[in-house]
């Protein structure tokens, strides 16, 4: 395999996020990904080319590599493409634990997923609209007890914020760390959700602007993209992790789609030391 030239990446970025596939083995019916559009449909890549790909990216602050979605689990080669990255990178799993733990367990260490930070490598999505609580605790114990560090989180969608707050008291009397994210988007004509930029989400009006990124943000085929909008929507790639001639530009962007930026990209939120305050991009109007 031929190696490609390393991608340093800036001291300051937060946050890589590795979207395995688009694809998702539920279905919200409040899913972000349905309310801000979502382009599905493309070539996935082989776990060696994630792997060549990945390998390249070289950072003094150790984030980790976030495996996520879609359901990054569902991928063909997902237990292939975990195990073939290189052992100095860190992995966080973002899932909706639809998979036999017991596999899980069989296919990968318990120390490759497994790092020390103020929140659990394993993030766990609970949806009371399309998962069961019990069988959800049930796989959350059963992986536990083969040694994974395993959190669940549960959005406060406000038509089911006693689902989730029953939920939260299961969780935590079985010993697991359960917490809540903030439903963002729209409901009975009420926009939900702490944003930076006033306008910026679910508007009529689109303006032009300057934005910049804090994140390293890669498609299901390698493409990079400065912002979710972009790579949900398949707009715009910045660069190719498969490109020998790629490296990260950290620099100011102009954008035609201030109005109907992602709110992921725009919320309030803490960064990865769980310090509030943090938002993933930079916006100049």
């Amino acid at each position: 395999m031929i190696k490609l030239p390393d991608i340093h990446v800036p001291d300051h970025y937060n946050y890589v996020g590795v979207f395995l596939t688009l694809s998702c083995n539920i279905s919200c019916s409040y899913c972000i990904n349905h309310l801000v559009g979502l382009q599905k449909g493309r070539k996935l890549l082989t776990a060696e080319e994630w792997a060549k790909g990945l390998s390249r990216l070289k950072m003094t602050n150790k984030i980790p590599l976030t495996l996520q979605g879609g359901e990054p689990t569902i991928h063909k080669h997902f237990y292939e493409i975990v195990n073939s990255l290189p052992a100095e990178f860190d992995i966080d799993l973002l899932t909706n634990i639809q998979f036999s733990p017991k596999k899980f367990a069989q296919k990968i260490d318990k120390n490759r997923i497994n790092r020390q930070a103020p929140y659990a490598p394993i993030r766990v999505s609970y949806h009371p609209e399309t998962m069961d609580l019990r069988d959800t605790l049930n796989k959350v114990v059963e992986l536990k007890a083969y040694g994974f560090n395993v959190g669940v989180y549960g959005v406060r969608h406000p038509s089911q914020i006693k689902e989730i707050e029953e939920a939260k008291e299961l969780f935590a009397s079985n010993g697991i760390d359960f917490r809540f994210k903030d439903f963002l988007g729209m409901h009975d004509n009420q926009l939900y959700g702490e944003y930076k930029y006033h306008g910026a989400v679910f508007s009529q009006e689109k303006r032009s602007c300057l934005c910049k990124t804090s994140e390293l943000l890669i498609d299901p085929f390698g493409k990079v993209f400065r912002c979710h909008h972009d790579l949900y929507n398949n707009k715009n790639p910045v660069g190719d992790l498969l490109d020998p001639d790629y490296q990260i530009e950290d620099i100011f962007r102009p954008c035609d789609y201030f109005g109907s930026c992602n709110p992921c990209d725009v919320k309030v939120k803490n960064n990865r030391f769980q310090q509030f305050g943090h938002t993933s991009v930079e916006i100049r109007l």
